[in-house]
């Protein structure tokens, strides 16, 4: 079976909606009605990430009816590049025609279709309709048209459309929703249509490198949810980029681009490099990379859960040297050298601590928004922000080598390795075994993987790397059935539902996995990442973060997740190169 076969009804509309790459479509189905919704955050309309979450659907209530007014029930069939809603009057394939229109190859015969949608002004036409508001909407049809009304439902900025209809054959409707004055509304050949989509899916679909066959239909389904997550460039989104979640999270977020990009490198060097880009492209004067990138703006300061400039954690370094190891594309990091320098010297300049290391000063900050490591107040001397920048320092070293900057090269490797020694004066635990966070200098008695995060490094003592590991595999602490627990299983403060205090989040996974082949910890690299790709596996979807004892979903975990399916990408990839290497096939847990 190849790999669009394979995805055949992953996409059920009830949780997982029809959408296709580039586009802010979400099309769904609530009960028997099917609604579409934008991912568009609307912020000069007072729109937030939570607005948008709670904001209705653009077009809502949608229905089919037969020529006597009752109800078609419809069953779906689905394919990443066409939905068809099957009715006892035939077949309506949808299909995208571009990221504003969904076209729809009617079957011929007579019923109508009904829907609410949100405007300000709306006409009818003799070929459909227009609406304008927000965003302005047409609907267009070749079919003979029995209806066509278009009234106020009473509440504000709602109309009701009622379209009746007589269809022949190879007769569409086309459905174009944009900010945009104009309104595409050329009709398409419905078999062409489909054919070129189904020709760009698979062509997507093929390009992935091979993996184990037990891996193959998750790992479909993930190349299916890194392109499903793009969003074509509008204002301020200046790249093709891929958003954590339609569903949840309207724009692109610092890190999340990083781990997007590891997993693009395998197809298209081109949109790997776009996701730092679309970052870099909306660098401060000061150096500041922004938190995320929305269409109509950037994040660079919130007032919650403090008031307080937000960026995330500096990783694009990293990402940037794999991208270059896998393309060779020296230019890419020519381009982006001067950009990353003054990242970090914004780091080191703007978010010193007196003890000579960096400090978090916003939780989201950290990337681990409601970690209780945060509870106490901020600022915080972390592990993790710090072993981020030492591995900074290390890759700007080996960039600096690669563009022949001598000088640097040798500058920001000395400065790599001054910068673990003072992790090691400063942080380092020998009580505990691992490294402590610290506000006010104190350690914070809070028990997380983050504090061994410095394995990364792949430069401590052998005696620290010991206790480190001791801790990592300890059943009581970190290695539970689906590692790691982002807060110990033995804390007070774990809670296996709630977010960053306890859930398996796979992308620090990722790291981890880096960190034990670093150090040459082969054996236990191979089981983290086998538990990790058996962990994303044990549901159709690919979610934001897991419960670390059942892999359950926890209540608020996003679905459709990108850095999950990034993750679950690099890992399968690295397993068919170790068995590759090996000889061995085997992938027990």
């Amino acid at each position: 079976m190849n790999r669009l076969e394979a995805l055949h009804n992953r996409i059920d509309l009830v949780n997982v909606p029809f959408t296709d790459r580039g586009s802010r479509f979400l099309f769904g189905r609530k009960g028997d009605r099917l609604y579409l919704k934008l991912t568009e955050r609307w912020e000069k309309y007072g729109g937030s990430l939570k607005a948008f979450r709670q904001h209705p659907p653009i077009i809502q209530n949608l229905t089919l009816f037969q020529p006597d007014g009752a109800l078609l029930l419809i069953q779906t069939d689905s394919y990443p590049h066409l939905l068809r809603l099957d009715t006892k009057i035939g077949s309506f394939h949808c299909v995208f025609t571009d990221p504003e229109s969904i076209l729809v190859w009617l079957p011929a015969g007579q019923y109508g279709l009904e829907f609410d949608c949100e405007a300000r002004t709306a006409q009818t036409d003799w070929r459909g309709g227009t609406l304008r508001g927000i965003r302005n909407i047409a609907y267009t049809t070749n079919a003979r048209i029995t209806e066509n009304t278009i009234t106020p439902t009473g509440i504000p900025d709602r109309f009701r459309v009622r379209l009746g209809l007589e269809s022949g054959e190879d007769q569409v409707l086309l459905l174009n929703i944009t900010p945009r004055l104009g309104f595409n509304r050329a009709l398409f050949s419905p078999r062409k249509a489909i054919a070129d989509a189904h020709t760009r899916w698979q062509a997507w679909l093929d390009a992935p490198p091979p993996v184990p066959e037990i891996y193959e239909d998750q790992y479909a389904y993930a190349w299916w949810v890194m392109a499903q997550g793009l969003l074509n460039q509008r204002y301020f989104f200046s790249r093709e980029g891929l958003v954590p979640s339609k569903l949840h999270y309207v724009g692109v977020w610092l890190w999340d681009q990083s781990f997007h990009a590891v997993a693009y490198r395998h197809v298209s060097a081109r949109l790997a490099e776009d996701q730092l880009r679309i970052m870099l492209d909306h660098q401060q004067p000061d150096g500041m990379l922004p938190d995320a990138v929305h269409d109509e703006g950037v994040v660079i300061a919130v007032t919650q859960p403090i008031p307080g400039t937000v960026t995330k954690p500096p990783i694009i370094a990293w990402s940037a040297l794999k991208l270059y190891q896998k393309s060779g594309n020296l230019d890419f990091l020519a381009e982006i050298y001067e950009p990353l320098v003054r990242w970090h010297q914004w780091w080191v300049r703007d978010n010193l601590n007196p003890c000579g290391l960096c400090e978090y000063r916003h939780p989201l900050s950290s990337g681990l928004d409601d970690s209780p490591l945060w509870d106490g107040g901020m600022p915080v001397v972390a592990p993790d922000l710090n072993t981020y920048l030492q591995i900074q320092l290390q890759s700007l070293s080996e960039i600096a080598g690669l563009l022949g900057l001598k000088e640097d090269a040798l500058h920001y490797a000395q400065k790599a390795d001054e910068w673990l020694e003072r992790m090691i004066a400063v942080m380092w635990n020998p009580h505990k075994g691992w490294f402590d966070f610290l506000r006010g200098g104190e350690a914070i008695p809070i028990v997380t993987p983050f504090s061994l995060l410095p394995l990364w490094t792949g430069k401590l003592p052998e005696t620290m790397n010991r206790r480190l590991l001791e801790h990592l595999t300890n059943p009581d602490l970190f290695w539970s059935a689906y590692p790691l627990p982002t807060v110990a299983l033995s804390d007070p403060h774990f809670d296996p539902k709630q977010m960053w205090r306890g859930p398996t989040w796979p992308n620090i996974n990722l790291l981890f996995v880096e960190a034990l082949e670093k150090i040459g910890q082969t054996a236990l690299a191979v089981e983290l990442r086998r538990k990790t790709l058996n962990m994303l596996m044990q549901h159709r979807d690919i979610y934001e973060y897991y419960d670390p004892i059942s892999a359950e979903r926890p209540p608020k975990a996003a679905p459709i997740f990108g850095w999950s399916a990034a993750t679950f990408i690099d890992l399968a990839i690295q397993e068919s190169a170790l068995q590759q290497a090996t000889g061995d096939p085997k992938n027990e847990v």
